[in-house]
């Protein structure tokens, strides 16, 4: 009801805490064995594929605070143990447009790309408990820049953006396949959740004008793909994406998330501006849920939500991922707040 613009009784609830968080939770009352999205009462869930290149994976090196491997792209990664963060990009297999062409016949489809016998399983899980169940797939910049790195692939978009435009769309077709076959051999889904993370602090990361031409095109066929199949489709883009946000409707986006209001995406603004055409989900600042003054997140749930859930359009969300530095304690008032401000 909310993504179609509709009140029901109150705002659906979902969030991402880090894994440093839950295992603090974990030791300040969280019932072992019980995640946040059991005890909270998540209402997402979701399967996706394997959308990668299918490279053989190793580890280079491993110590006590960190572990460098290469990933299924041909990356190299750095992966910390001692501290919440994506992992580091170090080095990439995918260097120029002519080995792309080399490696490009690993995105065709296959069956192993899909986990069939417990991904169905996890699937009828979901739905028997009534959550919303997302097809969930990363795409465009945000994916390829797993693949080539960010400073590569921005400087490409600039320079060969033909090149970087051929990636955006093999991903996309491998993307749609994927989830064809998903549903044709007997995954049923609600909605799908992709990822693309457009923008940063200050703005976005490439200019309207290139985003039009690189990646538009296949953003607005995966839509009509989805659309096509009744499934709503959100939105993950990171940092401020303000400027896109016209051109993500055009596309065909159903929602908008998370809103990181430390890089200025205010959320009373965007449903004042844009409310009848998109739904947001998230937009609660993560700084004020780990403030020692409760007053602070108080006045940060108070003002926003009443505005958000207004016609429907809104699910709550942090504005990004809850960091350890929020406690247990803290985050129980956050969901009591939520409940409290998001009734209809």
């Amino acid at each position: 009801m909310a993504l179609n613009h509709e009140e029901a009784d109150r705002i659906p609830i979902h969030d991402s805490p880090w894994g440093h968080t839950v295992n603090r939770w974990h030791r300040e009352g969280l019932p072992e064995g019980q995640s946040p999205a059991q005890y909270f009462g998540y209402e997402f869930g979701g399967q996706g594929a394997d959308c990668s290149l299918q490279l053989p994976g190793e580890t280079l090196e491993e110590t006590d605070t960190y572990r460098i491997y290469k990933d299924a792209n041909g990356a190299t990664r750095r992966s910390f143990k001692d501290h919440e963060s994506t992992p580091e990009l170090i080095d990439f297999t995918i260097t120029s447009p002519e080995i792309w062409e080399e490696h490009k016949p690993r995105m065709a489809w296959n069956e192993k790309r899909v986990d069939w016998e417990n991904g169905l399983k996890a699937n009828r899980a979901q739905r028997e408990q009534g959550l919303f169940v997302t097809y969930n797939a990363a795409f465009g910049y945000d994916k390829m820049q797993g693949f080539v790195g960010s400073e590569r692939l921005l400087v490409a978009m600039a320079e060969d953006p033909d090149w970087v435009k051929d990636m955006f769309d093999t991903a996309v077709d491998l993307l749609l396949t994927a989830c064809e076959q998903m549903m044709e051999r007997g995954f049923e889904f609600d909605g799908a959740f992709v990822f693309d993370d457009m923008g940063y602090r200050n703005g976005t990361l490439f200019s309207p004008a290139t985003y039009r031409y690189v990646e538009f095109p296949s953003q607005k066929r995966m839509c009509d793909f989805f659309r096509s199949r009744g499934l709503p489709i959100i939105l993950h883009s990171c940092g401020c994406v303000r400027e896109f946000v016209p051109m993500l409707i055009e596309a065909g986006f159903t929602c908008l998330q998370p809103l990181e209001v430390k890089a200025g995406m205010d959320l009373v603004e965007l449903k004042q501006s844009f409310g009848d055409e998109l739904a947001f989900m998230g937009g609660i600042d993560v700084r004020a849920m780990a403030d020692p003054d409760p007053q602070v997140i108080e006045r940060e749930i108070s003002t926003k939500i009443p505005v958000a859930k207004q016609g429907g359009g809104y699910i709550y969300h942090s504005d990004h991922s809850v960091p350890s530095s929020v406690s247990f304690e803290q985050y129980q008032r956050v969901m009591e707040l939520v409940h409290q401000y998001g009734t209809y």
